[in-house]
């Protein structure tokens, strides 16, 4: 069962490592992508969506290195099993496509891959890189597209070293509130 203590647990054993490439850890790219959400008005699901978003690296453990070695965790759908029976589509879907949004905004939008991190555009490689047309379109149809694009642009604001930002229990209780609706 997915509890909000669960996931306090795990930030707590896994938190700390760095995150793939950056000078943040998992925990504070985890909570600058959730505040980031907030802060511009996101609805509690898309907040926790930000907030969970790269729960699969905390799952697997992924090291560090593991990027520059050439690994791709496939983070994006690890965590997808743990979440699905306890979350709504709207917390899960954007979480799983994640990813696939900056394939799409790679092939769509002029500047978006030249303005990603290194260690981002290290991943896009391993990832597939740019999307073709023809899957641009079909993500671009899927009904959760724009939510993951708009977790997209969270996540790649949130690598700023020494940014502020509350503590994981500030947004536990919109965590809370969604486990309760779907239980």
């Amino acid at each position: 069962m997915l509890t909000t203590s669960a996931i306090e647990a795990l930030f707590a054993r896994e938190g700390a490592s760095l995150y793939g490439g950056e000078a943040i850890s998992q925990a504070e790219h985890a909570l600058q992508s959730a505040w980031a959400a907030e802060q511009q008005g996101d609805d509690d699901a898309l907040v926790v969506a930000c907030l969970l978003h790269d729960l699969g690296h905390l799952l697997s453990a992924q090291r560090h290195d593991e990027l520059a070695q050439g690994i791709d965790d496939l983070h994006q759908h690890i965590a997808l099993p743990f979440l699905r029976p306890w979350l709504p589509a709207n917390v899960v879907e954007p979480i799983g496509l994640h990813v696939e949004a900056k394939r799409y905004l790679c092939a769509v939008e002029p500047g978006y891959a030249a303005a990603l991190s290194d260690a981002s555009k290290h991943s896009l490689a391993l990832q597939g890189g740019p999307m073709t047309p023809q899957a641009a379109a079909a993500f671009s149809a899927h009904p959760q597209a724009a939510r993951a694009i708009r977790l997209r642009r969270h996540d790649d604001a949130a690598k700023v070293v020494g940014l502020r930002t509350p503590p994981l229990a500030h947004f536990l209780p919109r965590l809370d509130t969604l486990l309760r609706a779907r239980a």
